[in-house]
């Protein structure tokens, strides 16, 4: 049956898209030689319309500057088509081919039991206990797939102990545990490039604006944004265990039941083995494939050996050690299983984002060869009398406000370019103002539309909108403060 305000709504937002582009071609003058940055304005302000209300699909939107690029003369059809395709996306690519391999061997049940398990019975140690599991295995595989992964196991806990006890006296528990699964997901994304999209846009739209400039590499990326995520999680768990909720002390949760669920896994698996093998050696490849600064000590890249290395990026590895997994074969061969990964598991793969990603590399390369960026730059002068540590502030908390309720990849594609133009007018490192927005693009933690996480859990019907925003706004307003206590230790001390 056609749902009539779905329609309408959808219209409304494709309609005022439309109409914002055609009031910036026609009422806005850019001056002399920005032609073509007052086209890429428009497209863009017409795209950033259709992310935010979602009246086309995500990926539908992102085509559109493979259309509307060449047609209004802006880059070739040809040069558009090269941002849907680069190393990031491959990045993220062999990332996720890693995380359905995970998935489909369980080995991301019997990691968050065993983590779980090794908290205690109280329930605060084991809302601890999911958040950390859940935060760690974020760090390597998309925040909306691991909350999906960990979700059940949640659930399952949740059921047994009001099973046990009571579901007046679960209650607090288990919206503590749906809060934490979903908060920690968003939190632990931060920690790596493949955790979360957000990351890898800052890759690749950093590369677009300063390809001459540093390069933050993945072991770099992990020194800043790891213990940030460490700090969220520490004060998340806190707040929802001890204060708001306060479980602490209710009733202590029988260890039999965390047991029972890594019972039913069996004895570890050749393949997860194998998996585990392959996801160690993957990481250490990452972390280490160029020097690492650490201050006290320089740890050499393993690169630095090769006579081509310097050609080697993060996508090499991804999509070399994703090859190993439809090649390295199963122990017992079983129907459908006799590689630990198979044709049927590309299907698996989230393909909508990586058409995500690509219609927000090619906005940021418009940006550039437009001059749309020095333009903004230029417009935007009025920051840099700002002192840099408060400008930090005020951008994480902008943008922590747009992701709650825009798309968090759509947030970033649309607020680095921004930044970079600041930044060149201010003079500063580019990566000073665009790595802490990209932070604050992951954490809206507020309502429901806000991560891809929240809604998951909030499907489970157990969390009422004020329970989120309860927690979610001191958590937004903490991430603020931390984000920017972190870049000021690492950036400007």
């Amino acid at each position: 049956m056609l749902n009539i305000k779905n329609v309408v709504k959808n219209w409304v937002g494709i309609s005022l898209g439309v109409l914002i582009f055609f009031i910036i071609i026609t009422f806005f003058n850019f001056g002399p030689g920005y032609e073509k940055a007052k086209l890429v304005a428009a497209i863009s302000a017409m795209m950033g319309v259709w992310w935010f209300t979602e009246a086309v699909p995500l990926a539908v939107t992102a085509f559109m500057p493979l259309v509307l690029f060449p047609v209004t003369g802006i880059i070739s059809g040809a040069k558009t088509a090269e941002s849907y395709s680069n190393s990031t996306i491959f990045l993220f690519l062999g990332g996720m081919i890693l995380s359905v391999a995970i998935e489909k061997w369980n080995l991301h049940k019997r990691i968050a039991l065993n983590v779980i398990s090794f908290f205690g019975s109280t329930p605060s140690r084991i809302v601890l206990g999911f958040m950390i599991a859940t935060g760690f295995i974020s760090m390597w595989i998309n925040n909306t797939s691991t909350c999906l992964m960990i979700f059940p196991i949640g659930m399952a806990v949740i059921l047994k102990v009001e099973e046990s006890f009571g579901k007046q006296k679960a209650e607090a528990f288990g919206k503590t545990v749906l809060l934490s699964i979903a908060y920690a997901s968003s939190i632990g994304g931060i920690g790596t490039f493949v955790g979360t999209a957000p990351n890898m846009v800052f890759q690749r739209i950093y590369k677009i604006s300063f390809p001459k400039g540093h390069e933050v590499h993945f072991g770099e990326w992990m020194l800043y944004a790891v213990p940030i995520a460490v700090v969220m999680i520490l004060f998340t768990w806190f707040l929802l265990a001890k204060v708001l909720y306060n479980v602490s002390n209710n009733f202590v949760i029988d260890k039999s039941l965390i047991r029972e669920e890594k019972k039913k896994l069996g004895k570890i698996s050749f393949e997860e083995k194998l998996i585990s093998c392959v996801f160690l050696i993957t990481c250490i490849l990452w972390i280490f494939r160029v020097d690492l600064n650490l201050e006290w000590i320089k740890v050499p890249g393993w690169s630095n050996i090769l006579p081509k290395g310097e050609l080697i990026d993060d996508g090499t590895i991804a999509i070399a050690m994703a090859v190993l997994l439809f090649i390295i074969p199963t122990k017992n061969g079983e129907e459908g299983k006799s590689f630990i990964l198979n044709r049927s598991s590309l299907k698996k793969v989230p393909w909508e984002i990586i058409i995500l990603f690509g219609g927000g590399f090619a906005l940021a390369d418009g940006f550039v060869s437009s001059g749309l960026s020095k333009l903004i730059g230029e417009k935007l002068a009025l920051f840099s009398g700002l002192p840099t540590v408060l400008l930090i502030a005020l951008i994480c908390f902008s943008v922590t406000a747009v992701s709650e309720i825009a798309s968090n990849t759509a947030t970033a594609q649309i607020t680095l370019p921004i930044l970079a133009s600041i930044s060149v007018q201010m003079n500063i490192e580019p990566y000073v103002l665009m790595i802490p927005a990209t932070i604050a693009a992951s954490f809206g933690f507020m309502l429901p539309v806000g991560t891809p996480p929240n809604a998951i859990v909030f499907g489970s019907e157990r969390l009422r909108v004020t329970d989120m925003v309860k927690s979610g706004i001191l958590i937004d307003l903490a991430s603020v403060i931390v984000i920017t206590f972190f870049s000021w230790l690492f950036f400007l001390r």
